[in-house]
């Protein structure tokens, strides 16, 4: 089973530059159910909106402008559910769980591509175990359930939201599993493969009974500050983003295998030993290279709300 990269005049959404100068800081990614070859993203650092981009020509074809919430903090995931609505993640926390909650806003998704501004439901977020920083927000393509993956230097968690938001109270995120240094997340879209990514690279997990089941390396490219990643609409590829001014998609096809793995190579378990060698060939550069990124990071921001 192999992951091999796809060129751009392959079937399905290409890879794309985004060309509008107002995207510096792409920080989550979804492909779009009602608008094919269209995708949601959104800065991290900015006023409640976010863009529709046209992955044949890289343009935006619509900006969404959120009415009825609060000011964001940290929009760092974006996701559609199959309700129709797309879901957009306040939750980062670069002072390492300084919040003592997030935000999850959510609106139904426009029928036609053009400026808006739609009313947004605000839910407020909560972690069982305390404040947590996180950048990948997932919501689950069958069930609806949202999820919320933690990091940190040593590795994060997967939480668990309830079945259904409530926006009149505090909706409790509870941990169900560990996962590695994430910035983002996507579930394919039949629902049985849940796809991680860092900054150098990302694995693929199966979804089982509302749970992580064994686990697989997936090819991701390198970039410059790897942010986002989401499935394209028919799951034939996955789409990898990062930030920056006229920033990159990468498209990586999936060569999909018995039992519809975009798998290259397995472990036993979620987590498990699999790829020991370039697991721990990784570790030290990671570890160099994430740090240097948080704190490039880390001191731009701060910055920027100073």
């Amino acid at each position: 089973l192999t992951v091999a990269a796809s060129p751009a005049s392959a079937a399905g959404d290409p890879g794309f530059t985004i060309e509008d100068p107002r995207i510096t800081e792409s920080s989550g990614l979804a492909a779009s159910r009602a608008h094919p070859g269209v995708y949601w993203t959104h800065n991290d650092q900015d006023e409640p909106r976010v863009f529709a981009v046209d992955s044949r020509t890289g343009k935006t074809v619509a900006t969404v402008t959120l009415r009825g919430v609060g000011t964001p903090r940290d929009m760092e995931a974006i996701s559609v559910g199959p309700d129709g609505r797309v879901y957009v993640g306040d939750i980062g926390d670069n002072l390492n769980g300084s919040w003592s909650h997030v935000w999850i806003y959510a609106f139904p998704e426009p029928e036609s591509l053009q400026d808006t501004t739609v009313n947004a439901t605000q839910y407020t977020v909560k972690y069982a175990n305390g404040p947590r920083d996180a950048e990948a927000m997932m919501v689950h393509p069958k069930t609806g359930r949202v999820y919320i993956a933690s990091k940190k230097r040593d590795g994060g968690a997967l939480y668990e939201g309830p079945e259904t938001l409530t926006a009149s109270g505090v909706n409790t995120f509870r941990r169900i599993a560990d996962v590695p240094w994430v910035t983002d997340g996507a579930f394919s879209p039949d629902g049985k493969e849940l796809v991680l990514r860092s900054y150098f690279s990302a694995r693929g997990y199966q979804w089982r009974n509302g749970g992580l089941g064994s686990d697989h390396q997936v090819q991701a490219p390198f970039q410059g500050q790897s942010e986002s990643v989401s499935f394209s609409a028919d799951g034939g590829a996955l789409m990898f983003g990062t930030e920056g001014e006229r920033s990159e998609v990468e498209r990586v096809g999936l060569d999909r295998g018995e039992g519809g793995s975009s798998s290259k190579t397995r472990s036993s378990a979620a987590g498990g030993g699999g790829d020991t060698e370039e697991r721990s060939a990784l570790t030290y550069g990671v570890l160099v290279l994430a740090a240097g990124a948080a704190l490039v990071l880390g001191f731009k921001r701060l910055m920027r709300r100073g």
